[in-house]
């Protein structure tokens, strides 16, 4: 029996999540149905991580087995007639039979889009948060440095019950882009539940005058989640890429 790797863009708009839920259409549900009707028996992925409600990906990872003799590309094209238009199968690779995309994991990147501009774009509601207010980049990534190693992220994250919430940032970036668009990268090894649009939503109060880039260190140093502000909108995330 093989084991396959497939890379997986998703457009979140219309799925509530990854994770597979009862009576909702989920991105685990999608793929799981399509490989049913290629093996025609019930086929579970493993994936390398969970994306909530609205939130996209352009290289989220999920491992499954074949119980039949098929190659890469024919895996791929399989997989892609069978799914519907909102997720696309861009790789399928052969990996070892103990392979499992959440442990072997060693950076995953998440890029979050803000379109920083007075009036909406309407043809990107779905795939940026519109911020009309000025947004000073520079302070951001003061700020931005006050998060990046080790560090207890408990203000920034809505944790699990019994989950740890120390993480490892390895890099912030904080990109001006054309069309008034701004691209905040964070990388880390793992991440917890709606830790990075926390970040963004601390990162955007700097960026607007209200804090000081030291207040984030203040604030991580708190441990307490009631003194970070909102979660920023799901529809601006996109699960970008992991690294093993």
């Amino acid at each position: 029996m093989k084991r396959f790797m497939a890379v997986v863009s998703y457009d979140g708009t219309n799925f509530f999540g990854f994770q597979t839920q009862p009576n909702v259409r989920t991105v685990q549900g999608v793929i799981e149905a399509a490989l049913e009707r290629i093996f025609k028996i019930r086929t579970t992925v493993l994936v390398s991580g969970r994306t909530d409600t609205g939130v996209h990906a352009t290289g989220q990872v999920v491992v499954f087995d074949s119980p039949i003799d098929i190659d890469e590309t024919s895996m791929k094209n399989a997989l892609n007639a069978n799914l519907p238009n909102d997720v696309y199968v861009r790789k399928v690779i052969e990996v070892d039979k103990d392979f499992h995309p959440r442990f072997e994991a060693k950076r995953r990147i998440y890029h979050y889009f803000i379109y920083n501009a007075t009036e909406p774009n309407l043809f990107i509601r779905n795939y940026a948060w519109w911020f009309p207010y000025k947004l000073d980049v520079k302070k951001m990534r003061e700020a931005a440095r006050y998060l990046e190693g080790e560090h207890d992220f408990k203000s920034f994250v809505k944790a699990e019950d019994n989950e740890s919430t120390v993480r490892t940032i390895y890099r912030i970036r904080i990109l001006r882009l054309r069309n008034k668009l701004i691209l905040i990268r964070v990388e880390g090894r793992s991440f917890a539940r709606r830790m990075v649009r926390n970040i963004v939503g601390a990162l955007v109060k700097v960026g607007t005058g209200q804090w000081e880039p030291e207040k984030l260190e203040e604030i991580l140093e708190a441990k307490d989640r009631s003194l970070a502000p909102a979660t920023a909108p799901a529809h601006g995330l996109y699960f970008y890429s992991v690294e093993f």
